[in-house]
């Protein structure tokens, strides 16, 4: 060989390629992230069979990661339902063929629908009406997305749109948010509606506790706007909430995923909520999980990979599964803050800044698709 000379390029055999990511928060959903880095990957490998199969955890994006692997679902909207500050928004909730009622805590509870943090004082009362509406239509089963919370209520407001009352030491009622669980004295559960017949699933995408310093409120509490002091406080508040309404709930306040969606895991429970992980049973529901061992390579995704998408995160769960199975992976993320255990492509390191990534996530997502795919 002369050195003019190049070797052929190698040709592999087409292979099975899964694009199951998750959003990217307030950049991209997972339905145009998935197109955008199949489109990137066929530029290069165009004869390899692609499948997108956008993935959620039970934060946002469920409802919609859900109905874009159904063919036959149909969407309800619930004009004027309590939004997490009290203002009023649209709720909308997936029916599944079987008759399954699909929420997302996040799209009518979420912190996104804050004008301003209010971590002591936001509510998931907007959660208890939608889901009120769906038993109003005949839901046979629930399944709720408990991620993205803008409240740190133990999904006090949820319980109270299905009927509980929560009492002070006067007999009053207790005002809405996390904070006024403090001066929670008496549960009366006499008037909580009845699950549906095919029961309560609670899609938990952490595995933090209801209290204390792995709690919802010392946890995530900053996110939602809570200094030191607020933090105590709502720990506090929580815990006496556990205390109330212990004799009714089906799990315990130490129990992973009690503190999902402002300790709403735990909440909930009193009402016969069964905690599920959230990315696990959503790769059920979309088909992700009959690809584990089928497919040739599963490429995921999330705005950020650090230690934290290991500990009940969409991308950790992809990933422990497709080791189980031997299965090829790629992490495509916005930003790469620790190392995953096969491939991974940053799309910050592709367009040479996070502020690049951001402006321009689905070019980059493209580019990212084309970076994966030239790994194989």
């Amino acid at each position: 060989m002369t050195s003019t000379d190049h070797p052929e390029p190698r040709k592999s055999a087409p292979m099975r390629v899964v694009f199951a990511p998750d959003s990217f928060k307030g950049s991209i959903n997972a339905i145009d992230l998935a197109d955008a880095l199949a489109a990137g990957w066929a530029a290069v490998r165009p004869h390899d069979e692609l499948v997108l199969l956008p993935q959620a955890d039970g934060g946002e994006g469920t409802l919609d990661a859900i109905a874009s692997c159904h063919p036959h679902v149909t969407w309800h909207s619930v004009s004027g339902v309590r939004g997490p500050d009290g203002r009023r928004t649209t709720g909308r909730w997936l029916r599944l063929d079987d008759g399954t009622a699909v929420v997302e805590l996040a799209q009518m509870s979420g912190l996104p629908l804050m004008d301003a943090l209010d971590a002591g004082g936001a509510s998931t009362t907007g959660l208890g009406q939608v889901i009120a509406a769906a038993l109003d239509d005949g839901a046979k089963s629930l399944l709720i997305g408990l991620g993205g919370s803008a409240s740190t209520d133990g999904g006090a407001g949820a319980l109270r749109a299905l009927g509980v009352k929560l009492l002070d030491r006067h007999g009053r009622d207790i005002g809405d948010g996390g904070a006024a669980l403090s001066e929670l004295d008496t549960v009366d559960v006499d008037a909580l509606r009845v699950p549906p017949p095919g029961g309560v699933e609670l899609l938990s995408d952490t595995t933090a506790v209801l209290c204390r310093s792995h709690g919802a409120a010392h946890v995530f509490g900053p996110q939602k706007g809570a200094d030191p002091q607020l933090r105590d406080l709502l720990d506090t508040a929580l815990q006496r909430f556990a205390d109330r309404l212990g004799t009714v709930t089906t799990i315990r306040p130490n129990e992973p995923g009690a503190g999902a969606a402002g300790g709403a895991g735990f909440g909930l429970s009193a009402w016969g909520g069964r905690l599920v992980p959230g990315a696990a049973r959503i790769a059920d529901l979309t088909g992700l999980s009959d690809e584990f061992g089928r497919a040739d390579v599963i490429v995921t995704g999330e705005g950020r990979f650090d230690e934290t998408s290991l500990t009940g995160k969409l991308v950790g769960s992809v990933l422990a599964r497709c080791a189980d199975t031997n299965t090829r992976s790629v992490v495509v993320a916005g930003q790469l803050a620790a190392t995953p255990p096969d491939a991974s492509v940053s799309l910050t390191a592709l367009a040479g800044s996070a502020e690049n990534a951001i402006a321009e996530t689905e070019r980059w997502a493209r580019h990212a698709g084309t970076a994966a795919a030239e790994m194989f």
